[in-house]
Formats: structure tokens, sequence, C-alpha cells
């Protein structure tokens, strides 16, 4: 009977669980401004989540979070251990699923460490959106001269609201980690919230649009709002928290040398690491931040 009675209440805090709603956010009304040097500053609107949880031992568990957003619904999936050490919040490459980070997951959470996988708008995943592209620097640009809110500046915001999200449950670092084009959201959002712990980019690099900008003749305004969505822009708001830069020499998407220079506009502290692969965040990448990881936290309760 009592070993009844204690299913019955797990079962019932499960469902509780599955359906609560948190809110995360300053409360302040949310806002944008981009300095005449292009640096983006975001007061990111409060959201609301619910969670559903997919499976738990004890070890760690898993969880859909869906953030109710100021623009519409983010997907996000969280593998949080018992006792987590530090956090990541991670932003995947162009075409990147849950599917494909499922072993990643697991392996985070068994070293200790929290990810948070979220759906970046226009994925092709589960969160609506544009995809990146030409069409979308148009449309965001369109965006940013009525003063309305671009899609890139609030998928930076999904990014921050995740690290708000990670760090109240657990209170630990959060570091913004991304692939590919996530590696530039990340940057982003590391450089305008100053409580994430560091940055790590894969196989990453500006966008180039700054560049093609002034190539371009063009003045003012799409100067600054091309700034504003380069990654290198925020390495001097990140600095001093760390930034680790990984990419392949046969990297066929982004070019090593691609890489290189975006690691040599960083600031101290930083590092660069060469791994082996092609493109995007792999075993060999996921082996290495367990490993450093490790030895900063290893005497963290």
């Amino acid at each position: 009977m009592r070993l009844l009675l204690t299913i019955i209440v797990i079962i019932a805090l499960l469902v509780i669980y599955a359906g609560c709603t948190n809110t995360s956010g300053t409360g302040a009304t949310p806002a944008y401004s981009v300095e005449t040097k292009g640096i983006l500053s975001v007061t990111c609107a409060p959201v609301t989540t619910s969670e559903v949880v997919l499976f738990s031992n004890e070890t760690y568990t898993k969880s859909r979070i869906v953030m109710h957003t100021q623009s519409g619904d983010v997907v996000s999936y969280l593998a949080e251990p018992k006792t987590p050490k530090v956090a990541i919040v991670y932003a995947p490459g162009a075409g990147e699923k849950i599917t494909g980070h499922e072993e990643r997951m697991v392996k985070y959470a068994e070293a200790g460490y929290t990810f948070m996988f979220v759906d970046t708008r226009g994925n092709g995943a589960e969160t609506p959106g544009t995809p990146f592209s030409s069409q979308l620097i148009q449309l965001d640009y369109s965006r940013f001269e009525k003063g309305d809110w671009p899609q890139y500046y609030l998928s930076v915001c999904d990014l921050v609201s995740a690290q708000k999200i990670v760090s109240d449950r657990s209170s630990v670092p959060v570091y913004a980690v991304g692939s590919s084009n996530g590696g530039r959201y990340a940057a982003v959002a590391a450089g305008v919230d100053p409580q994430f712990a560091g940055y790590v980019g894969i196989s990453t690099s500006d966008w180039g649009l700054l560049d093609s900008t002034i190539q371009q003749g063009y003045p003012g305004d799409p100067v600054r709002f091309a700034t504003s969505i380069e990654p290198s822009t925020y390495f001097t708001k990140i600095t001093p928290r760390p930034v680790w830069i990984f990419h392949a020499k046969g990297d066929p998407v982004i070019p090593y040398a691609n890489g290189k220079q975006f690691f040599d506009s960083a600031q101290e502290p930083k590092t660069f690491t060469e791994f082996s692969g092609d493109h995007g965040i792999n075993s060999d990448v996921d082996a290495q931040i367990i490993m450093h990881l490790r030895q900063i936290y290893a005497t963290r309760e």
C-alpha cells in the first residue's frame, strides 16, 4: 500500500511539473538600441514557459520547454543532471534538429553539465521563422528602420532568456555555445548578456555582411545594422570572459582561414582549437569541452 501511494504521488507530481509555467525576464519594457558603433543592447521581454518531462532517472531529467515570447513560441530541450556544476545554452547550426543531439545531451548530463538546446527561429524544426538568408537580412533591416524587432535580435533574446531559465533553476555558470550559424547568434548573446560565463564557437566566423555593405558604399544605418549582427562586434563586450573557438582544418562550409580570422579578432582570454572532423560540433569537440569544464569546476559542489 505504501509503495502504491508513493507511485501515485510521483505520477501526480510529474503531471503538475509537466504543465507548470514559469516567468523569466527582467519585467522591464522590451526594447533594443544600437550604438553608433553598431553594438546592440537589448532588454528582452519576460517569457513564460511550459515544460513537459520526457524522461527521468537517477542521473538526469530531460524536458521539452516551450518559451512563450513576445513574438511567438520558441522550443527548447533541456537535459539536467541532479546536481549540475555548469550549464550550456546551445544554438544549433542551420538545419540542426534535436534528434541529432540526443546522445550529446546524455553525455553532458552524465558529466554533470546541464545542456539546453534552443531551436533557433527559422531553423527548419519546431520554431517558426525565416531562415537566415538575404531575404531575412532585407526583412530585418526593414524592421530595424521602422523601430520594430528584427528576427535576428529576437533570436538573441531567446538565448538570453534560456540563460536566465537555466541559471534560475540551479545557479550555476552558463556558457553560450553555438555551432556554425548558431555560433554567430551565441557570440552576440554572450556579448549583450554579461550573465553568460563565456562563449564557445564551433565551425563559425563573421557573416561578412559588414564588409559587403561597406564595399557597396552604403553609409549610416545600413552599416550600423550590419555591424550589429556581426559576431566579432561583441568580442569587446565578452572580455574578460573566456572565448574558445573550434575549427577543423578541412571545413568545407566555413573556411578554416575565416575561423582563424574570427578568433584573431577576439580579446584575451581566448583559445583556438583545431579539431578532428569537418564542419560542426562532434564527439571530439564534446570530449574537449567536457574535459576542460571538468578541470575548471571539479571542486564545485
